[in-house]
């Protein structure tokens, strides 16, 4: 079996080459150039201990090219929703492949949004129950024929074996995972990053890490406004107080006592690492916040207790119910050869409507290159406003 996977920004290649790991078969995992391309460190921290090579960064044209000269039995659109949109149509071009497409991390609560835009799709992963049934009646009411499937979240492993190998390391750091989206503001920031400090403060015995998504001008799937490097700079501390990294996340929970964010997938990594957590629930816990998971799941805490350097464990009954499941339960790798079987009696992929514009914005974004895409975006705003 050949697969193709594609990716357009740092978190869905992350989690592409993870989900390539193991597969049997040849495969080759490629980045389609957009706005949000990942920088070349990004692309290869990406790929680190998963034995996949580099990637290269594609045009859409070479995409196509690719289609007909590799010619996948299936194609994995490992990508933001747009992008999977702009690429579906050509997929099946030529001969019918299957379309895997999905969401690398907490998709709770399920959203109708992320289902039409890979409505093209005839596979939809995701990574917990709850996510499975959330997904499967959404897709229902929307009359879209793909099948939801589920897989362990990939990066659980590497965060579980990794920690296993150092064993006899000491844990003597905490790690708090940064979210490109929340908390906005940037009083909010300033409160975590003065939280952090009276931690460091108060222990010297411990390292405290800030683990960035992306450094200051990379690209990240979604737009950072206030990069927590740039305001730790503007606050009056000691600059190596806090230390600021970029790396796998796996390297930082080997040694992690204590890891803490506002909402993040790598609080399950944590958590696979046996690293103790906390959530920080003080600017609210919503689906606004990206942190509603986490409710009943006892790690939900304060700022006041970020700078105490108290950290919890999480509840078996909601581990089991989100995310941490046996690897019986899994079964996208099983859809996936079915549906490669027999791809020649599947039906033609399911063709959503969508709006003229909405055509033309998505074939842009992966056509163009970024400086013309954005000049396009900036002329149909001005256009709007005459």
């Amino acid at each position: 079996m050949r697969l193709l996977a594609v990716a357009d920004s740092d978190s869905y290649l992350k989690w592409a080459a993870a989900l390539l790991r193991g597969l049997p078969g040849e495969h080759r995992l490629i980045v389609v150039r957009t706005p949000i391309t990942p920088s070349p460190e990004q692309r290869a921290a990406a790929v680190s201990g998963s034995g996949e090579e580099v990637p290269p960064v594609v045009s859409a044209q070479a995409f196509r090219t690719l289609l007909r000269t590799f010619d996948p039995d299936a194609v994995l659109l490992m990508c933001t929703g747009p992008v999977v949109r702009a690429l579906a149509p050509w997929v099946s071009r030529g001969r019918r492949r299957v379309l895997v497409s999905g969401l690398p991390g907490i998709s709770v609560p399920a959203t109708r949004r992320a289902w039409k835009f890979r409505a093209a799709a005839d596979l939809f992963i995701v990574h917990s129950a709850r996510e499975v049934a959330e997904f499967t009646e959404i897709g229902e009411s929307l009359g879209i024929p793909g099948r939801v499937v589920r897989t362990t979240l990939p990066f659980l492993e590497p965060a579980r074996t990794h920690r296993a190998a150092q064993e006899d390391v000491p844990r003597d750091r905490v790690v708090f995972a940064t979210q490109a989206k929340v908390p906005a503001g940037r009083e909010q920031r300033e409160e975590v990053l003065h939280a952090l400090a009276a931690l460091a403060l108060s222990r010297p015995d411990l390292r405290v890490v800030v683990k960035l998504r992306a450094r200051r001008g990379e690209q990240q799937t979604h737009r950072e406004a206030l990069h927590y490097e740039e305001l730790w700079e503007e606050l009056p501390y000691d600059r190596d107080l806090l230390e600021f990294d970029a790396g796998p996340m796996y390297v930082q929970l080997a040694r992690a006592a204590g890891f803490v964010t506002v909402s993040s997938t790598a609080a399950l990594e944590a958590i696979a690492a046996d690293a103790p957590v906390l959530v920080l629930g003080d600017f609210g816990v919503s689906a606004k916040m990206i942190n509603l998971v986490f409710e009943d799941s006892g790690l939900i805490g304060t700022l006041d207790e970020l700078a105490r350097g108290t950290f919890r464990r999480p509840s078996e009954r909601w581990c089991a119910e989100n995310y941490f499941h046996p690897a019986e339960q899994n079964d996208w790798t099983s859809a996936l050869e079915e549906l490669v079987a027999k791809a020649e009696t599947l039906p033609a992929p399911y063709q959503p409507t969508q709006s003229r514009w909405a055509r033309t914005r998505g074939r842009a974004r992966v056509e163009l290159p970024p400086p013309a895409y954005r000049a396009l975006l900036r002329a149909r705003r001005a256009l709007r406003g005459v």
